[in-house]
């Protein structure tokens, strides 16, 4: 019984560190910007009992992060800053750690990591602009337009709140919260007036419609974030994480995409499935919530 012991537990070991090294694209699965939030001053933004601790901190994220990627490839500009000055297909994985520190940083570090953070993304976005071609017409478009910003943000937001209420657990103060806390983000990168309720973000994604396009380039996108190239023991995880991305997006979405419509009923217990055992093996918590933690520990017994 040791011996089944502690090979589960070697397993659970490994898993964990391959899935940190692909998502933090550090060679350790530990990146230096993680260590950091345990130091610092403050809560931050938000705090372990607010809304965007429990979304961000849950692994539905990784569902969400997928169909954020998805949302956003809908919209020809935000599609061409992409094209035009990444190397996404090069390096998915590095694009996709930039995404993940971003994210967590704001999530979980205190206000001044935070703030440098939203800054150095600010500085990226200066540097992204150029045409693009839709209905036959040339336009202009620049990363740091707030209009440009508010589809990235609307992307994110839903999808994140999307796919942590079809596998995530309880919201403290319900979706709305949610919403309302991460318009924070919103704002600290340039966006005009974030939505601050579930009633809201509908409203401005509806609003967002008539500028969404298909396309062979969204297409192509789609089909390569379909098909990443993930280490191999990965990819059947991402399979799965991908269907659950899929059945959550609207007909209309998929259709533009030419991506398949995939049934919840056969999506929502594959990826809850998925998600418990990632679960086992990565604990209750991440590295950097256990960094923020003992950040706001540390300060409240050094007030005592």
């Amino acid at each position: 019984m040791d011996l089944i012991a502690d090979l589960s537990t070697q397993i659970r070991e490994r898993t964990a560190a391959g899935f940190r090294r692909i998502v933090s694209g550090d060679p350790t699965g530990a990146p230096a910007w993680v260590a950091q939030l345990a130091e610092g001053d403050g809560v931050g933004y938000f705090g372990p009992d607010s809304a965007a601790w429990a979304v961000h901190g849950g692994l539905p994220t990784l569902v969400g992060g997928i169909r954020a990627l998805l949302m956003q490839a809908l919209h020809p500009a935000a599609l061409a800053g992409v094209m035009q000055h990444s190397r996404y297909e090069q390096d998915a994985l590095g694009r996709l750690a930039g995404t993940t520190q971003w994210l967590t940083v704001v999530t979980f570090g205190d206000q001044t990591q935070a703030d440098r953070e939203c800054a150095r993304v600010r500085g990226m976005h200066r540097k992204v602009h150029g045409t693009y071609e839709v209905d036959g017409e040339h336009r202009p478009y620049d990363a740091t337009d707030p209009e440009l910003l508010r589809w990235v943000h609307l992307a994110f937001t839903d999808s994140f709140l999307t796919t942590h209420q079809m596998w995530g657990g309880p919201i403290p103060g319900g979706p709305d919260a949610y919403v309302r806390e991460w318009a924070k983000s919103g704002e600290l990168v340039g966006v005009e007036n974030p939505p601050r309720s579930v009633a809201e973000l509908k409203m401005q994604l509806a609003a967002q419609q008539p500028l969404l396009r298909g396309g062979v380039k969204a297409r192509e996108t789609a089909a390569f974030i379909r098909r990443p190239p993930l280490p191999f023991a990965a990819q059947g995880p991402y399979a799965v994480l991908l269907l659950g991305a899929l059945s959550t997006m609207s007909p209309q979405h998929l259709s533009m995409l030419g991506l398949p419509r995939v049934p919840s009923a056969v999506a929502k217990p594959a990826v809850g499935a998925l998600l418990s055992g990632l679960g086992l093996a990565l604990g209750s918590t991440s590295p950097s919530q256990r960094a923020a933690t003992s950040r706001i520990d540390q300060q409240s017994t050094s007030r005592d």
